[in-house]
């Protein structure tokens, strides 16, 4: 039960709605409980691992509610303005004397309590946010440093027998409903420590089995003698990417990747969970809509001498990194308690420029009263008063090369040195540019360097994607590529780029949102040989960049296509499930061709249609801002369905062959299987669900009594084009609320969806592949 002491009577607490949400109100702590209004606490259990003991505290005997009962180990309100997780740590140091960072503290579930005591004048509305801490051992009763106000005394009791004391409604404890919301505090420590280890690595290994591993080489003998010797140089450079992007998904990702990789020989448990770890690089697997494949219990042990008062004999505490079970939306570019609401509060109170840097790529967002409690990364010895912009708020920003400087530091250093080795000029300049971008935090020079590179040596290196953050869309994880140009297939696509603006006129939606300055997208086609950073789970076969829509409005974009990552997925999973879900008549019609043309025209389609938009009120702005959240998945959509449409377009003005018109089509309805399957929260198969759904509504797919589908070819071209409107339309007004509704009713798993999933998984087919890049991982030996 959330309490406050007698001098803080008159703190202030934000008053929320039934559903939770801030009112812009905030009352005195007294009145909130007088008139029952609605507002917030916190939680915090800390639980012993090794005794499956919880820490409970007795309630000082001065208290206005539960007065001298055993209650949560440590729980207090959220006063107005201030931020769960915040309180959280502050709470457990006040009341027990137990200084913890971040990433000791494990958010589980959010607790709704509505009770009435004290003869109706105590009204307790409150939605508590529900921490666990786990620690190795019980923390020594001397240890604690008790506040006499809040805390009488502390003790250990196993979750079973608390349970139980609970359900029995004893009157020497605070009640709880366990078979209610509190319940979930047992269920999930017992789901975590009486799992069967033999049912959890099956379980395991079955999420495995839908990853092919595959081993992509490259040809290296059309590189020159100093590309060659750069390479090493090139792969450990971005072998830190992936160290950035570690850190980028969640606080404790790096020391629980690290714990995993240490442990893998302990057991042939211990050995899955560390290669099913690589390949989604967090503990939550991209192919099951991010659940969590791991728990806390799962995670490294950390030892802390000065957590607490000292206890002669006791080496200290010893606690799990937690993550949590649900994937924070925000990943780690946001404080893990702030929610749209505040981050908007914010924003408003900065001036023009700052809100640019606020919702800008490189940069993430923390709190003033958690700096200085933990910063791993940072040099305290910089001043970064300059950023702690919109000083009425708790939020300020870092930007990336602030916040990752010992990594981009290392890189840069890598990447001069490899750019001083380096012949051609165009990847010369691109080397020194980026190395120069990553200490410097301004990527303009350095992207454009990027589009222009002409090397056989193919490099992209840096912060581009923004699906990580699926908060708002707005921050960028660290990536790296690394090919080697395939000079015929490049010279062979050269095509669409040199359409592209004949493409945007054609596009259909109205005139008015048409661009007049699209740009040919030049296309580079690489054999992969090495990726790291932001690529897990689903491997990409192509991308365009940059996404800056600076960049896209005064140069365009480019894109690489990597054709053997296609080939490879084109044989271990289109094909077969071809086999499984097309009707053998039209089964001869999927083939490589139309499958990769189709990605090269997706690619060139990122490029036309709207960007920067103009806003019914007259307002310049980007789809990227207006549609937040929602922007990537209906990205994706519209990159696949107009590059459909493109497809039909060059065939009809002669520059494409009419042999692909049939082929295109129903490679394209095999390849809904095969990216639906990445799960329709995940940006990707959002997307392509959304296009299935409509094209099926619309009959251009059609379902047999065998359960395999075909192509009507009469109406796909109009069902491709109508959709296509839809998606442009919304695209250039903006239209949030029409975006969340097209995708409400069409991004979802339907039970044709479903039908076709489960054909291929009852044969298992894989889901994609599991790339082995030797020359790199020799390099990396």
């Amino acid at each position: 039960m959330a309490e406050e002491p007698d001098h803080l009577q008159e703190e202030h607490f934000d008053v929320l709605t039934k559903s939770g949400l801030k009112t812009g109100i905030s009352k005195p702590r007294g009145d909130v409980h007088r008139d029952g209004d609605y507002h917030r606490a916190v939680h915090v259990w800390i639980f012993a691992e090794n005794t499956q003991e919880l820490l409970l505290q007795r309630r000082a005997d001065c208290k206005d509610s539960w007065p001298g009962l055993w209650d949560i180990s440590s729980a207090g309100h959220i006063s107005a303005g201030d931020s769960s997780l915040v309180t959280a740590r502050r709470e457990l140091e006040e009341e027990l004397g137990v200084i913890l960072p971040q990433d000791a503290f494990e958010m589980i579930f959010i607790f709704l309590q509505e009770c009435v005591i004290n003869d109706g004048k105590f009204i307790n509305n409150e939605f508590n946010d529900v921490y666990l801490i786990t620690t190795l051992d019980p923390i020594p009763l001397e240890a604690f440093t008790l506040q006499e106000t809040e805390v009488s005394a502390v003790k250990y009791i196993s979750y079973d027998e608390y349970r139980s004391v609970l359900a029995k409604e004893d009157p020497e404890y605070v009640p709880y409903d366990v078979n209610g919301q509190y319940g979930q505090l047992f269920d999930i420590i017992e789901r975590r420590y009486k799992e069967n280890p033999v049912a959890r690595s099956s379980a395991i290994q079955k999420q495995l089995l839908r990853f092919a591993p595959v081993t992509l080489d490259a040809e290296l003998t059309g590189l020159v003698d100093g590309e060659r010797d750069s390479l090493v140089l090139l792969v450990k450079a971005a072998k830190i990417m992936d160290e950035i992007f570690s850190l980028q998904v969640w606080c404790s990702n790096p020391v629980l990747r690290d714990w995993l990789k240490e442990h893998a020989d302990a057991s042939e448990l211990d050995k899955l969970k560390w290669m099913y770890y690589v390949i989604n690089k967090s503990p939550w697997s991209c192919l099951d809509e991010n659940a969590a494949f791991l728990t806390t219990a799962d995670s490294a042990i950390k030892l802390l001498p000065e957590a607490t008062r000292r206890v002669t004999g006791w080496k200290g505490l010893e606690y799990r990194a937690a993550f949590p079970m649900v994937k924070p939306p925000g990943a780690n570019f946001y404080p893990p308690d702030m929610d749209k609401m505040e981050f908007e509060s914010w924003k408003g109170s900065l001036t023009e420029d700052q809100q640019k840097d606020a919702t800008s790529f490189f940069n993430v967002i923390k709190r003033h009263s958690e700096f200085g409690l933990e910063s791993p990364l940072s040099n305290d010895t910089v001043d970064i008063a300059n950023h702690m912009v919109g000083s009425a708020h708790d939020l300020y920003f870092v930007p990336f090369s602030q916040e990752y400087n010992p990594f981009l530091k290392r890189a840069a250093e890598l990447l001069h040195k490899a750019g001083d080795m380096i012949s051609s000029p165009s990847l010369k300049r691109l080397l020194h540019s980026k190395a120069s971008a990553f200490l410097s935090n301004d990527y303009y020079e350095s992207d454009i360097a990027w589009m222009e590179l002409d090397s056989k040596l193919d490099v992209t290196i840096g912060p581009y994607e923004t699906y990580e953050d699926a908060l708002f869309g707005y921050k960028a994880t660290f990536e790296a590529f690394i090919g080697v140009r395939d000079d015929k297939a490049t010279a062979q696509i050269k095509l669409f780029g040199d359409n592209l603006k004949i493409l945007e006129q054609n596009l259909p939606m109205e005139s008015v949102y048409k661009s007049e300055d699209v740009i040919a997208a030049p296309i580079r086609v690489i054999q992969l040989l090495y990726n790291s950073g932001d690529v897990k789970g689903p491997q990409t076969v192509a991308f365009n960049l940059p996404n800056d829509e600076h960049i896209v409005n005064d140069r365009g974009t480019s894109m690489v296509m990597l054709k053997n990552v296609s080939e490879a997925k084109f044989k271990h999973i289109l094909q077969p499930i071809a086999d499984v879900c097309i009707t053998k008549e039209q089964q001869e019609l999927v083939d490589f061709e139309s499958f990769f043309t189709h990605t090269i025209c997706h690619e060139c389609c990122h490029g036309i249609g709207p960007h920067t938009i103009t806003l019914p009120n007259g307002q310049k702005s980007t789809v990227r801002l207006e549609l937040q959240e929602l922007h990537s998945a209906l990205e994706e959509a519209k990159a696949d369905i107009v590059g459909l449409w493109a497809l039909r377009f060059l065939i009809s003005q002669d520059l494409l062959p009419k042999s692909l018109l049939k082929s295109m089509y129903v490679s394209f309805l095999a390849g809904c299987f095969r990216s639906v399957r990445f799960g329709i929260h995940e940006a990707h198969g959002k997307g392509q669900a959304l296009q299935f759904n409509w094209l099926y509504d619309k009959g251009a797919f059609i379902l047999h009594p065998d359960e395999k589908f075909s192509v009507d070819f009469s109406k796909v071209e109009g069902a491709v084009e109508s959709l296509s409107r839809e998606i442009l339309t919304i695209q250039a007004k903006g239209d949030k609320e029409a975006a969340n509704v097209l995708l409400q009713k069409y991004s979802k798993m339907t039970q044709p969806l479903k039908l076709s999933l489960q054909k291929l998984e009852d044969i298992q087919v894989p889901v994609d592949i599991a790339p082995i890049f030797p020359i790199a991982n020799k390099i990396l030996e």
